[in-house]
C-alpha cells in the first residue's frame, strides 16, 4: 500500500460530506479490484479512486472561480454545467494539495467524468469504477454493467458512454463533445479488439475443419482396407 493513503483518507473525511466520502471509498476499491483483473498497479489505482472527487468538497461557483484563478481551461459545456468542473479541478488539487506527481493518475481524475479519447488503462478503470462502485443503485443496468466490467472493460466502457449519454438526451440536458468523442473512440477501440479476436479465431477455425476432414478420411481408409 502506498504510504500516502491513510492520510490522504483522513483529509478527505474532514472534507468530504458523508456520503460522497462512502462512494469516494468504494470507488477506491473497485479501482482495486479491476486493477487486479486487468494487471495494472494497484496503488496507483486506489490513489486516483480516492482523489477522483477531492474537489466536490466546492459548490459549483466556487469551482469555476477557482478554475479562472488557477488557469484551468473551461470550455462552454463546463461553463454551462460547472459541476463538470470538479474532474480538472481535482486533478489541480491530486497534484498541488496532495503531493501526486504521477501524470497518469492526474489524467484519469480529470476525464473521470467525460472520458477522452484514446484513454489509458486507468482511465478506463477510473471511468468505470465510479459508475459500478457499490454504493452507486439508481441506474437499472448496473447488475449487467458490474458484470460486464470484470470481463471486457473496453465493452463496459462503451456500454456506461451509451448509457450516460441515453440519460442525458432523455432529460434533454447538453452533451459536453468530450463525451461524446470519448464514445465514438471507445466504439472504434470495441471493434477494432472485435476484428483481432476474428482473426486469432479464424486458424483454430480452419484448423479444426482440417483436422475434421483428416479423421473422415482415415475413417474411409480404414473402412475399405476393410
Amino acid at each position: 500500500m502506498d504510504n500516502r493513503v491513510i492520510e490522504i483518507r483522513k483529509r478527505l473525511k474532514k472534507k468530504l460530506d458523508p456520503l460522497r466520502f462512502e462512494h469516494t471509498l468504494g470507488v477506491s476499491y473497485t479501482c482495486q479490484a479491476l486493477a487486479m483483473r486487468y494487471g495494472y498497479d494497484l496503488d496507483k489505482a486506489e490513489l486516483a479512486g480516492l482523489l477522483h472527487d477531492c474537489a466536490k468538497r466546492y459548490d459549483n461557483a466556487t469551482m469555476l472561480e477557482k478554475c479562472k484563478r488557477k488557469g484551468i481551461d473551461i470550455t462552454d459545456s463546463e461553463y454551462t454545467d460547472p459541476s463538470l468542473l470538479h474532474a480538472k479541478l481535482g486533478a489541480w488539487m491530486a497534484k498541488e494539495k496532495y503531493g501526486i506527481e504521477d501524470e497518469e493518475i492526474a489524467d484519469a481524475i480529470r476525464c473521470h467524468t467525460t472520458g477522452r479519447t484514446g484513454m489509458t488503462l486507468l482511465d478506463k478503470i477510473l471511468y468505470v469504477a465510479d459508475y459500478i462502485e457499490p454504493r452507486r443503485y439508481k441506474a437499472e443496468d448496473l447488475p449487467e454493467m458490474r458484470r460486464l466490467s470484470f470481463i471486457d472493460l473496453d465493452q463496459a466502457c462503451l456500454s456506461i458512454m451509451d448509457s450516460v449519454l441515453n440519460y442525458l438526451k432523455s432529460k434533454n440536458c447538453p452533451i459536453d463533445p468530450l463525451t461524446q468523442a470519448a464514445r465514438d473512440d471507445m466504439k472504434t477501440v470495441v471493434e477494432r479488439n472485435r476484428q483481432k479476436e476474428d482473426v486469432k479465431d479464424e486458424p483454430v477455425k480452419r484448423y479444426g475443419t482440417a483436422r475434421s476432414r483428416s479423421f473422415g478420411g482415415e475413417k474411409r481408409r480404414r473402412h475399405k482396407n476393410h
